[in-house]
């Protein structure tokens, strides 16, 4: 039976959901790390690999689906990293130690890479050109839409009932999500037939062609930067929050009202560039006004902090919203700067690998120079330097941009 295509609704709504649906699963560990360790007797150490998982699989993997996605159909790669990581939610719920609960982890990692890579390509050929940059504002906000609801709906959840049940509700979630793609997005046969033609000459000549192009590297880079700053900010504010004697559920809805605060950058960026904004332009302004939020929020002067607690928060949340400027471009861009139309998830695999990367590496830098000095009054030299490297990839991205206008 053939899927239907929806008449009233644009199919990439759906997606955009499917994405939220996807980072449910990233964004539902944190709250449940202290039933696991109690429940399942798992050392710090042990969540903290169960929290990096998808991150890892990402660094491993994101150009590997990338290159696959472009071959085995983006609606049928969708599809099957739902179903994966629906299925691994839904076992895991019955896992009764560390190393089964891990390994199912893995599973929904790699699920969730066969979700982000296939999307951006899918959203592009179900809207019109003019209509790309505001959609992909929204693909954009699917991370911290998602992080958000499992950060606020998390605490409610495991304190009715237990984390088995929080496993089980975000497996069916994805099961529908995948259910809704595949009733309301068009099949990928007619869609994609000259792209999988393409796609049939072999891996090794998409790939060859995507690593020496210099757009990949750009936008790959740039949002290597981004994310590194990002999750390290906001990865260590419940930390934070509790040294300045705030508690736990408090920390928890800042964190979450942080997190939520990028999509407002991810749906303003779609609209200016709609409006005509140049992809350097946004860039360059996300990333000086990250790196000055994040100045007024840790800066300290004679030991003191520049700002009151209550500013800072502020600043903190300017910091994730101005961000988000950056990733929903950095999307957009992508569908662009790809060296061809085969090659579109096999740059947004690439794209995404790097982003993981930073994922990984800024947590534990910000870390460690926050160890180095004796608190966070230095973390801006983190975020500063990360917006530097930022705004010199810009420049790059906007001379791609003007050769592909000319």
């Amino acid at each position: 039976m053939e899927p239907v295509t929806s008449r009233g609704l644009n199919p990439s709504w759906i997606i955009v959901a499917a994405g939220v649906s996807a980072s449910l699963h990233v964004g539902k560990l944190p709250p449940a790390v202290p039933l696991l360790q109690q429940q399942l007797g798992m050392s710090l150490v042990q969540a903290g690999f169960l929290l990096s998982t998808v991150q890892v699989a990402g660094m491993v993997l994101g150009l590997v689906v990338g290159l696959g996605a472009d071959k085995w159909g983006l609606r049928r790669s969708l599809l099957t990293g739902l179903m994966m990581m629906a299925l691994s939610s839904m076992v895991g719920a019955a896992a009764t130690d560390f190393t089964w609960l891990l390994a199912l982890r893995a599973l929904e990692g790699l699920g969730f890479l066969l979700v982000a890579m296939p999307a951006p390509g899918l959203i592009r050929r179900s809207v019109k050109p003019s209509e790309l940059g505001a959609r992909m504002g929204w693909w954009g906000s699917y991370m911290p839409i998602g992080s958000a609801m499992g950060l606020l709906l998390g605490p409610w959840v495991l304190q009715a009932t237990s984390w088995q049940t929080w496993w089980l509700a975000l497996g069916c979630t994805s099961a529908l999500a995948a259910y809704a793609v595949w009733r309301m997005v068009p099949a990928d046969a007619a869609a994609t037939a000259a792209v999988a033609a393409t796609a049939d000459e072999g891996w090794r000549p998409r790939l060859a062609l995507t690593l020496r192009s210099p757009g990949p590297w750009l936008v790959s880079l740039g949002f290597m930067v981004y994310s590194g700053q990002w999750m390290g900010i906001v990865g260590f504010l419940p930390t934070l929050y509790s040294e300045a004697g705030l508690s736990a559920k408090l920390a928890g809805l800042l964190t979450a009202v942080v997190a939520a605060s990028n999509m407002l950058g991810n749906v303003a960026a779609g609209r200016l560039l709609h409006r005509g904004w140049s992809p350097a332009r946004c860039l360059q302004t996300g990333y000086v006004l990250m790196g000055l939020t994040a100045l007024l929020a840790y800066v300290q002067i004679g030991g003191e902090p520049l700002a009151p607690l209550w500013l800072r928060f502020v600043a903190v949340a300017l910091f994730s919203a101005t961000g988000g400027l950056i990733p929903a471009t950095l999307f957009t861009t992508a569908m662009h700067l790809a060296p061809s139309q085969a090659t579109v998830s096999t740059t947004v695999g690439f794209m995404q690998q790097w982003s993981c990367v930073g994922q990984f590496a800024g947590p534990p830098l910000v870390a460690a120079v926050a160890m180095q000095m004796g608190g966070w009054q230095f973390t801006w030299l983190v975020t500063g330097s990360m917006c530097v490297l930022g705004w010199l990839l810009a420049l790059g991205v906007g001379r791609c941009w003007s050769r592909l206008r000319a």
